[in-house]
């Protein structure tokens, strides 16, 4: 494959991994926002019915505090992943003579992808840190050993670091290209 192949092959990738990172950024920005409509002290939003097996308000604060870092990494992975696009638009159209390459600073196009997707990962991992929080505020506490809130947690901590160790290597390997 010649250079001029090759740069356009990888310019693409690394389009397609930051369509990805946006695309996933703003799924996950829209159920932040459901989750933040959710009032949380709500008495009739439970299905606890043991009095011991309700949460602190603490469980309520940290939903809350882990929604607002999600949206905040989410928003900061995107605009990153955005900038990088843009960036990669504009060397296209400024290099007329080259077609559809484009010139673009490799080191600084990966630091960029690595930035964004470090910034998905720590949304996720808030999301994540929510949902734990929903789990224990709609099921019971940990410390009551329900079976709802375990059957609740446990496909969360075992589906999602899978699905998010996919994405980094699926992240590593355009940062690769």
């Amino acid at each position: 494959m010649d250079g001029q192949r090759l740069r356009r092959f990888g310019t693409s990738i690394h389009i397609m991994a930051l369509d990805g990172i946006v695309n996933v950024n703003s799924l996950f920005t829209l159920a932040v926002f459901i989750g933040l409509a959710w009032n949380p002290t709500d008495p009739n939003n439970s299905l606890i019915d043991d009095p011991n097996c309700f949460p602190s308000p603490k469980v309520a604060e940290d939903l809350i505090a882990f929604h607002v870092y999600s949206f905040s990494s989410f928003l900061f992975s995107s605009l990153i992943a955005l900038g990088l696009k843009q960036a990669i638009r504009i060397a296209k159209n400024s290099d007329v003579h080259d077609g559809m390459m484009a010139r673009v600073n490799k080191s600084a196009l990966r630091v960029g992808i690595m930035v964004s997707a470090v910034g998905s990962l720590c949304g996720c991992g808030c999301l994540m840190m929510a949902l734990v929080n929903v789990v224990q505020i709609k099921l019971g506490t940990f410390s009551c050993g329900r079976f709802y809130s375990y059957g609740a947690i446990v496909p969360l901590l075992i589906f999602v670091p899978a699905a998010l160790l996919i994405y980094v290597f699926t992240v590593l390997y355009a940062f690769t290209r």
